[in-house]
């Protein structure tokens, strides 16, 4: 079987658990505790921290450990929303309408219990926002912009220095979900300059359950969880040491191998992309054809049904997704693709392949199997 859903979860890599091990064994302490067994776990802890404040060009304060993604991005959006309701009586926030249900419901949440105002900035047909658009949303009021780096259902990438520039230029906060960037993208704060990024392991080589959120000191930050004041008083709970460490291992191994491998997955996909649009007629690639992220290929196939089309491919020994894992059994089409101006009738047939690190042989027949797939679905079977 060959599995091509990774946008959704990765296996953990062998150097990622063999780094974990200890800290789920003997080295297990409370960092927290006040003896050489909590000392050490506290130890390694403070290291993950650091190794991964390095590969985000950040300091180590700056990293709150969370139990994945939709954590991180919750913290984000409603810890740094709130402090700014709080501190200086904000309540407006931007995002767009292609944005990661964990963004979209906490943005709800807002309006729902604070009273908060959103602004949803439009993009265009391929997933872009304009940063002129983001730039006419703004207000005096605005206590947050929360944008996806990259979008997780099509793979689109936004010009995050571009967003930056205009956030920075207004003192606005702006967080980047980076959930599907981590080894593709560039994520050092020196180049892009985000005042908040969130992160999840399972995306690159590390357990489910794993995630953070880096967010500049001088940012303020509501916590949603109270307790026994953990990381720095922004996330109570004990740490979990194996975890972070797993995670800080992971995103140094991603980043080492950022390069090669999107140079050699864009080659790749690339060939895929133009395979599947030669052989089938009904195929239209979702999201933008350049500005994407290297490992990800979405596709509609009017006429059909997505998961129809999966159920054939699986058939055929590929594995793949009809989009976000987290909408997965829904009966609504893509919140994403509607957006993007695809008919919702359209949109329940697309798939989406996201490929593996480590990958190099050609992906020609994978896309005789989704031709032969579609052909099977369409003509009834």
């Amino acid at each position: 079987m060959l599995y091509l859903d990774n946008a959704a979860t990765t296996a953990v890599r062998p150097e990622v658990l063999g780094a974990m091990l200890p800290f789920l064994t003997h080295r297990f302490g409370n960092p927290s505790s006040h003896h050489t067994v909590g000392e050490d776990a506290a130890a390694a802890l403070s290291d993950a921290r650091a190794r991964v404040a390095r590969v985000l060009g950040m300091r180590s304060s700056d990293i709150v450990f969370t139990s994945g993604g939709t954590e991180a991005n919750n913290l984000a959006v409603k810890g740094i929303a709130v402090a700014a309701l709080l501190q200086r009586g904000a309540r407006h926030i931007v995002t767009s309408p292609i944005e990661h249900e964990s963004i979209l419901e906490s943005v709800d949440h807002l309006v729902r219990v604070h009273g908060f105002e959103r602004t949803l900035v439009p993009v265009d047909a391929r997933g872009r926002l304009s940063p002129d658009d983001l730039a006419g949303a703004l207000r005096d009021d605005t206590a947050l912009v929360s944008i996806g780096y990259a979008n997780n259902e099509v793979g689109t990438v936004q010009d995050a220095a571009a967003l930056v520039a205009v956030t920075r230029g207004r003192g606005i906060p702006l967080h980047l979900d980076a959930v599907q960037a981590a080894g593709w993208l560039p994520l050092d704060r020196g180049s892009r300059g985000a005042d908040a990024l969130s992160l999840a392991g399972h995306k690159l080589g590390a357990p489910k359950g794993t995630g953070l959120l880096a967010v500049r000191g001088r940012i303020p930050l509501e916590p949603l969880l109270h307790g026994g004041g953990q990381e720095r008083g922004r996330r109570s709970g004990t740490e979990d040491v194996a975890g972070a460490v797993g995670l800080a291992t992971a995103l140094e191994l991603a980043e080492r191998e950022r390069d090669g491998e999107a140079a050699a997955l864009s080659a790749l996909r690339d060939e895929f992309v133009a395979r599947v649009l030669a052989s089938v007629p009904s195929a239209r690639l979702t999201g933008d054809p350049v500005n994407r992220l290297p490992a990800t290929a979405s596709f509609t196939f009017a006429g059909t049904s997505g998961e129809a089309v999966l159920l054939e491919l699986e058939r055929r020994g590929v594995v793949s997704s009809s989009g976000s894992a987290c909408a997965a059994g829904s009966d609504e089409p893509s919140h994403v693709l509607v957006a993007l101006g695809v008919s919702p009738d359209v949109a329940l047939t697309a798939v989406r392949f996201t490929f593996p690190h480590g990958r190099r042989d050609t992906l020609a027949p994978v896309a005789d199997a989704v031709a032969a797939s579609v052909a099977a679905v369409g003509s009834g079977g």
